[in-house]
């Protein structure tokens, strides 16, 4: 994420766990400018159709569960095309959906994946000067930076090796002057820090367990001290970002994650997802194993959990929706369940929220629009008339989704 000089400085706030949002009208990487789905603007539509309230919707080739990411005046999304073997990033005038520039990667696909994954689910990420995207190649992490401008590659790099029998998604986490990417395989998992410039090695701590996990970590700012949170290989685990040290960790509670973990009230709330499915909270200011003393709730519950679906935030309040469509709200210190609802059949987009309202999209590509409050308010459920996967991004009073053939920019032209 490298770009002029009074924009990298806001950027390196916003992930260093500062709540000053860095050009708080972008969203630059997977769940937004803190990577927690929230975003701070007020004026969002709260209603559309395939008819109504389309500013623009553009044809994407090929199949892809990422998110779309939104930075000035321009969108990226990612997409693989299965048959020619290729993967795919595009970069669309965020007024019109135009296409600006389209750069095609051949990469040996792995030949059998989960039927809900996709050869494109990793979100890519911006700062305004390079994109950075993160796919596999045959067994090989790959990550390639283009130029925001022109889409000319500035660099490209293999991190390490990634074996797992249901495919790849491991997003690109900005930090600093880094860009950080989660290496948990089959095998010798890893977690590794690369200068964003250059692509150049700046850290690598190995990871317990040699369990897959395809989860995106968090940055926050926790008792003074920033913290990268990752779930995932059979444990919850706290690193100093700068470094790769580990600070704390709490083994299991399950052995599969997908989700990403936020950070609210002075806790760490996660999903997690098979074979045991619940809802966990963790005390973030320990040192070392604290399995038995900082874990402030684990509940155990289907329903209560998602293993795709992150969950998100709004005040003092918790929502959640598990993959086979029931949300709900807790209190993140001691798990109690305000409301439970059925929002859709299933969901494998992450929840966002915006003033006042939290926005969970279905499978089938309806949104339930619901009240962020302690009592169950359905405000609207929207139809796109399309399949969909990947998590909405925000961005100057719009929303973004992308279908399984379109992206579409939701609100006023």
């Amino acid at each position: 994420m490298g770009f002029p000089l009074l924009r990298s400085l806001a950027v390196c706030g916003v992930w260093c766990g500062a709540t000053l949002a860095a050009r708080g009208a972008d969203w630059p990487s997977w769940r937004g400018p803190r990577g927690d789905g929230r975003s701070e603007e007020s004026n969002l539509p709260l209603q559309w159709s395939p008819q109504e309230n389309i500013a623009w919707q553009a044809a994407i080739p090929g199949k892809g569960h990422s998110s779309p990411i939104v930075y000035g005046e321009r969108v990226f999304v990612t997409t693989a095309l299965d048959q020619d073997e290729q993967h795919v990033v595009q970069c669309l005038e965020r007024n019109t959906g135009r296409l600006v520039w389209e750069q095609r990667s051949p990469a040996k696909l792995q030949s059998a994946i989960h039927k809900l994954n996709s050869h494109a689910s990793s979100t890519p990420a911006t700062d305004g000067q390079l994109v950075w995207v993160s796919f596999l190649d045959n067994a090989d992490m790959t990550i390639i930076a283009y130029d925001f401008m022109t889409g000319d590659q500035r660099w490209r790099t293999v991190p390490g090796k990634m074996l797992s029998k249901h495919g790849y998604c491991s997003s690109v986490v900005p930090y600093k002057d880094l860009i950080i990417i989660n290496g948990d395989q089959d095998a010798a998992g890893y977690l590794v820090a690369l200068v964003a410039a250059t692509g150049q090695e700046r850290w690598r701590v190995a990871r317990p367990n040699q369990t897959r996990s395809y989860c995106a970590p968090v940055i926050m700012a926790v008792a003074g001290r920033n913290q990268l949170v990752l779930s995932g290989s059979l444990c919850v685990a706290g690193y100093d970002p700068d470094t790769g040290k580990l600070l704390w960790m709490v083994d299991g509670p399950t052995e599969q994650f997908v989700s990403s973990p936020i950070y609210l009230d002075e806790v760490v709330l996660m999903t997690y997802g098979f074979p045991k499915r619940g809802l966990c909270a963790i005390d973030p200011t320990g040192e070392g194993n604290v399995t038995k003393t900082h874990v402030l709730f684990n509940v155990e519950a289907s329903r209560r959990g998602g293993y795709v679906p992150s969950p998100v935030a709004q005040g003092k309040w918790a929502f959640v929706v598990s993959d086979e469509g029931i949300g709900s709200c807790s209190d993140p210190r001691t798990g109690r369940e305000i409301w439970s609802e059925r929002l859709g059949r299933h969901h494998s987009a992450s929840p966002v929220v915006a003033a006042g309202h939290v926005y969970f999209v279905d499978d089938s590509g309806k949104c339930w629009i619901v009240k962020a409050a302690d009592k169950f308010e359905l405000v609207r459920v929207n139809e796109l008339g399309e399949d969909t996967r990947g998590s909405p991004a925000i961005s100057r009073g719009q929303i973004f989704i992308r279908g399984a053939k379109h992206l579409f920019c939701i609100g006023a032209k």
